[in-house]
């Protein structure tokens, strides 16, 4: 029988002639329960497209990242420190704390063995001891520089014109010479050293250590003054390595002055006459010291004359004048019993024709061949 047939479980629940256009879309039971149903995951439905959201790292990863991130900050930390320790590290080794030394001092009054001699201060200038010296500061001469083991040869220039500043102002300056005026020299001093400057410019004493004239050239005022402004200057300057961060500088001159009376009235003519100082100093210079232009002025051995033996020479300077005479006094006597520093008197002899004793060796590098005057 062929023709049209109605489903094995009975009619359509639609009448025929009713409006489903899907009547004949007819499944029955078997087929539908044969069907398996999936539905696709959103992955899936996306194909092979990238996640929409990222997933969460795992609690390892947080870890390993946190890791990393404080390894970061060392490494900054670390590149600031050495950025830091280079940008103020000094290019010359650090110097050793140290301390300046006080002054050690010995002054020696020179006495004459006759009347002083005098004449106008040009003929006695050309004609006596010191006319082939140099006047002022052009007879302090610097010598040939050389680069020391830890030293350059710039670093040793800076440390020999420093000293030269130094002679120059405590020696030459007329204002220090017999105005009364310190401060030219005070500057120049280490800090460690300007308490006992200033104590020994305010109360002077024999005592080696606060003796004004081993730090400078003084005259009274109200005795003399300069009968030439030209002083004549003979001497060397030296230098070695005292240490890896020290210059021991030895100065040895010999200065010569025309003086006269200090009076109100006019002077005679040939009123004047000659005064010899010669100073043996020894300097220490650090590396600080070179920076900040300025010396340490460890010993002081003085000769000056022509002066009495029984001279106070602690604050200042007594020159005997033309056509005076030193007095038969000695130097000032000293008790051995007597505690603190030893003041022990010393004199010696002016002469022009026979050199003087040696100074005391006071020091590495100090300088033994004394000029042939005072």
């Amino acid at each position: 029988m062929t023709g049209r047939r109605e489903p094995p479980e009975g009619p359509p629940e639609n009448p025929s002639g009713g409006d489903d256009e899907y009547r004949s879309l007819v499944f029955d039971e078997s087929f539908v329960r044969a069907a398996r149903l999936q539905e696709f995951s959103a992955q899936e439905r996306m194909g092979e497209h990238a996640r929409a959201v990222r997933s969460l790292p795992g609690r390892g990863t947080r870890r390993h990242r946190s890791r990393a991130g404080i390894a970061l900050v060392v490494l900054i930390a670390l590149a600031f420190a050495t950025a830091v320790y280079i940008g103020f590290r000094n290019p010359y080794p650090t110097p050793v704390g140290r301390r300046a030394e006080p002054l050690q001092t010995t002054v020696i009054p020179l006495a004459p063995q006759g009347p002083v001699p005098g004449g106008t201060a040009d003929a006695l200038l050309a004609d006596g001891p010191a006319a082939d010296d140099r006047s002022g500061a052009s007879g302090i001469n610097l010598p040939t520089v050389r680069r020391t083991k830890n030293f350059s040869d710039s670093q040793v220039t800076i440390a020999l014109t420093t000293v030269k500043d130094y002679l120059v102002n405590s020696s030459l300056d007329p204002d220090v010479l017999t105005g009364g005026v310190v401060r030219p020299v005070g500057r120049l001093l280490d800090p460690d050293q300007t308490v006992q400057f200033d104590r020994s410019m305010d109360s002077p004493a024999d005592d080696g250590e606060h003796v004004a004239t081993g730090w400078l050239v003084r005259f009274d005022p109200a005795q003399v003054e300069l009968a030439d402004p030209e002083i004549r200057v003979q001497g060397t300057l030296t230098y070695a390595e005292a240490g890896a961060d020290t210059l021991e500088v030895v100065s040895d001159h010999t200065f010569t002055y025309a003086l006269r009376p200090a009076v109100s009235g006019p002077h005679r003519p040939d009123g004047a006459s000659l005064f010899t100082v010669r100073r043996v100093l020894h300097f220490l210079v650090d590396r600080e010291d070179i920076r900040l232009h300025r010396v340490e002025v460890r010993n002081a051995y003085v000769q000056a004359g022509p002066q009495s033996c029984s001279a106070d020479t602690a604050g200042t300077l007594h020159p005997l004048l033309a056509g005076e005479r030193a007095d038969t006094r000695g130097p000032h006597g000293t008790d051995p019993y007597a505690t603190g520093v030893p003041t022990a008197g010393l004199c010696g002899t002016l002469t022009i024709s026979s050199p003087t004793p040696a100074p005391p060796r006071q020091g590495p590098g100090a300088a033994t061949s004394p000029p042939s005057r005072p």
